[in-house]
Parts: C-alpha cells; sequence; structure tokens
C-alpha cells in the first residue's frame, strides 16, 4: 500500500491520499483530542503530540498541525499510523460513535424560510456540484448553515478551515458564484 500526500492552500495542512475509500458518506472534523476520542485513528493522530486537527473525507485525510510544527518529522509518523490503520482494517470509528458526521443536506437544522426553497435549492445544487469538489481538492468540506436575508452561511472543514486563504475563497471565489448564478444572493459569510 502507498499513501500519497498533496500539501493544501493551507500551510498547516497535509492532505493524505490511502488509495481507498475513508468514509463511505459525509465528513467528520476533529478539531481536538476530545472530539478525536470518538475515532481510533484520530485520536492515534493527535497522539502525536504536534497535530491539531484531523478530517476524514471520502477518500482522503486532512491533518493539521501545530504552528511551528516541523512536516519533515511529522510527516513519516503520520503515514506510518496511515497505514497500519489502513492494512489492518481497523474500524475508523468506536462503536456507537459515528455522531457528528456530516452529511450534506442532512447536517443542517437552520430553519430556512419556506418562501425562499427555490433560491436555497439552487445554492444547495451549485455548492454540491462547483464548490464541494474544489474544496474537497484543497483537503476540506465546506457546508451549507443557511439562506438568511440575501445571505448565505457556510462553514469551512479540514484544511480549509484556518487557511490564510479562506475568507479570499469565501468572498472572492464562492460569493461571486452564487451571485452569477443566484441573483437573491447579497453577501457570503462564514458561519
Amino acid at each position: 500500500m502507498f499513501i500519497e500526500t498533496e500539501t493544501t492552500p493551507n500551510p498547516a495542512t497535509l492532505k493524505f491520499l490511502p488509495g481507498e475509500e475513508v468514509m463511505a458518506a459525509g465528513t467528520r472534523e476533529f478539531r481536538d483530542e476530545e472530539e478525536a476520542a470518538a475515532s481510533p485513528l484520530a485520536s492515534a493522530l493527535f497522539d502525536l503530540g504536534d497535530v491539531t486537527g484531523v478530517f476524514f473525507g471520502r477518500d482522503f485525510i486532512s491533518v493539521t498541525a501545530a504552528q511551528g510544527t516541523d512536516w519533515s518529522a511529522l510527516k513519516p509518523q503520520v503515514v506510518a499510523l496511515l497505514l497500519d490503520h489502513f492494512i489492518t482494517a481497523a474500524p475508523l470509528f468506536n462503536p456507537g460513535s459515528a455522531a457528528g458526521i456530516v452529511v450534506p443536506g442532512e447536517d443542517e437544522d437552520v430553519g430556512d424560510d419556506p418562501a425562499d426553497a427555490d433560491v436555497v435549492a439552487q445554492i444547495r445544487e451549485l455548492i454540491e456540484t462547483r464548490v464541494r469538489p474544489a474544496v474537497a481538492n484543497d483537503g476540506g468540506d465546506i457546508v451549507y448553515k443557511g439562506f438568511r436575508e440575501g445571505v448565505v452561511y457556510l462553514a469551512m472543514q479540514g484544511a480549509c478551515s484556518g487557511c490564510p486563504s479562506s475568507t479570499a475563497t469565501l468572498k472572492h471565489g464562492i460569493e461571486s458564484l452564487l451571485k452569477h448564478y443566484v441573483p437573491e444572493v447579497i453577501e457570503v459569510r462564514a458561519a
């Protein structure tokens, strides 16, 4: 087995590609050791000491290191843990602890106005078909959180969370795209 690595726009995060499915559906982000307790793999990654975030995507795992961490020392340790996990076919989650998985269309409880149903459907379609694949290429995900009074609320996850260019991505990339196709969109904000 070979695990590829890719850089991301976030210099603190590397994307690891095991060449097989990580999550069959949805994504899962771990921002601290307490959240990571749900997954033996995430927990082991945090146990390395310099890891501050782990993100499971469909076919990749993004790992974020603490500021000032030397990736040349941490990367081989991460690869070794990932190899061990996938070679032994260990479970990704502890029994009964898969809560927190984000599945598009099932992860929100935003109370959108029913009068905006057509607009919300257009926004969700654009996010799913145009935005999420691009963000996944960078080792992260984006989650729709709501649409109110012309403002779309989105949450960045994985490598995109805390990335220096995430604000530019939201404001210049995603906002421009949504405004172009959905005239009711006035602004995009981080949720």
